[in-house]
Order: C-alpha cells, then structure tokens, then sequence
C-alpha cells in the first residue's frame, strides 16, 4: 500500500520557522520525484520545492532563499525546512510524489499525495 505520511505543520508568527516531514512507502520514495506542494483558500494548488529526476531541486520563486527541501534516504523520508515564514505563506501543504519520469508497473499511479497539513502564519 502506497502511502505519504506528512507532519510537522502548525501555527507560527510571523519570521519564525516550521519543517514539515513526508515519510514515503519504499518503493515511491526510491522510484518517484518527491516534492512539496501548497494551496491557500481560494487559489489553486502551487508546487513549493521539488527534487528532479537529475537530482537537483526546483523552487517557487516566492520561498527560494526562505525554504529548503532535503530527504534523509533510511528514513524514505523528505522534509521542507520553512523559515522568515511570511502571512502568505500560509496553506494546506503536500506531499507529492510524482511518478512521470518513467513507466510506471499498472498497480502504481503516476501522482501519490499526502493527506495535507495546515501552516498557519500569523501574529
């Protein structure tokens, strides 16, 4: 069973900082590219960090500099280092494990996502 178990949201004022956990089933987390994703109330759903099949990571242009994304491969899992967190930063975030780079066998799916976890930025 195919699962992304996501953790590490909350509530934080303003500047402050949040890491956010995804730990992944073995076989996505090995074969897929892992990235974070986020939708605010009322916007569509953005892609916030995100690693390539070459190994490099992809950032939105509002988080590059404030945001991290890194895994730890013995624990399958990534996180998302959140710091001078903004108002605007404020969203459901995602796990995402994005499995397009390649054929997938027909008992995966091309997308896995995590269930969300709420960042709330505010004073």
């Amino acid at each position: 069973q195919v699962q992304l178990v996501e953790s590490g949201g909350g509530l934080m004022q303003p500047g402050g900082s949040l890491r956010l956990s995804c730990e992944a089933s073995e076989i996505i987390f090995s074969t897929y590219n892992m990235g974070w994703y986020r939708q605010a109330p009322g916007k569509q759903r953005e892609l916030v960090a995100a690693f390539t099949s070459g190994g490099s990571t992809n950032y939105a242009d509002s988080v590059k500099g404030r945001f991290t994304i890194s895994r730890d491969n013995t624990r399958n899992t990534i996180y998302l280092q959140m710091n001078s967190l903004k108002p605007e930063d404020t969203a459901v975030y995602y796990c995402n494990a994005d499995g397009t780079s390649r054929v997938q066998p027909s008992h995966l799916e091309y997308y896995y996502w995590g269930q969300g976890t709420q960042v709330t930025v505010s004073s």
